[in-house]
């Protein structure tokens, strides 16, 4: 699917039927980044945190106590906005990198929330690789790559190494959403995963699948399986499977596409 993009330059104005989207707090307090824009240049009201006002729309990605929302509620208010989009097909949508600012988000947790969404939104340039592609399929010769102590560290620090890697664009879209899915100590939703992650762990050592002994380099890894895992909707069969080289594990169909 294509869309049109925007260089995520500070806008102040847009054409009449272009809604300015932008990520807020419950309390709408409207006080730095593209909030405080949509407030001073797009009609956005104090105490509006969510929906439409002025020129603006607004998509909820921190509480009315300015703490950062788990991604399932973002996501809730992201599926909100897609129906809302589809019902003014006339209206064109800016959106900027809402939940990659002060809600300390990374582009490759909440980008891909977008997909499936109509026509008429304009993305962030940055969002590009997450809402046009599918995921590729998980083979041995990605995981091998990837799975790598020094590489999966060197990432965490610099997603850009993972540009230098012998993969795909597809391939490193899908590295990067990997290396920054939160899943060690906590996920982003605040729950202890150092009890699956070791479980995992376990399955894979016992199929001669050896990861860093060292203990918290063991459970950033695990916690990036973990992360593909629930990322491709499989267990660990299937990922020893792929990573075995006996077959390659195909993406889950996107939602949007689901029968009705």
């Amino acid at each position: 699917m294509t869309y049109q993009y925007h260089d995520e330059s500070i806008v102040k104005n847009l054409a009449e039927h272009t809604t300015f989207v932008f990520g807020s707090n419950m309390a709408g307090e409207h006080s730095s980044g593209a909030a405080k824009i949509a407030l001073e240049n797009f009609g956005a009201l104090k105490g509006v945190g969510r929906g439409w006002s002025g020129q603006s729309f607004a998509i909820p990605t921190m509480n009315e106590h300015l703490q950062q929302m788990p991604l399932s509620q973002i996501q809730h208010y992201i599926d909100d906005f897609k129906i809302y989009c589809k019902n003014h097909p006339k209206n064109k949508y800016f959106l900027t990198s809402i939940g990659c600012g002060t809600a300390g988000y990374t582009v490759e947790e909440i980008a891909p929330m977008f997909k499936g969404i109509s026509h008429n939104v304009i993305f962030p340039a940055s969002f590009r690789p997450f809402v046009e592609k599918t995921l590729p399929k998980l083979n041995q010769k990605f995981l091998h790559t990837l799975f790598n102590e020094e590489r999966i560290f060197s990432a965490q620090e610099d997603n850009s190494m993972l540009d230098q890697l012998d993969l795909s664009d597809n391939e490193i879209s899908l590295a990067k959403i990997i290396v920054n899915t939160q899943m060690y100590p906590n996920d982003s939703n605040g729950r202890d995963r150092s009890f699956e992650i070791e479980d995992i762990l376990h399955n894979l050592k016992a199929k001669a699948i050896q990861f860093p002994d060292a203990l918290e380099a063991r459970f950033i890894i695990g916690g990036a399986v973990l992360a593909t895992l629930e990322l491709y909707n499989i267990n660990e069969s299937d990922f020893i499977d792929a990573w075995t080289g006996i077959h390659e594990i195909a993406p889950p169909r996107p939602a949007h596409k689901a029968k009705k």
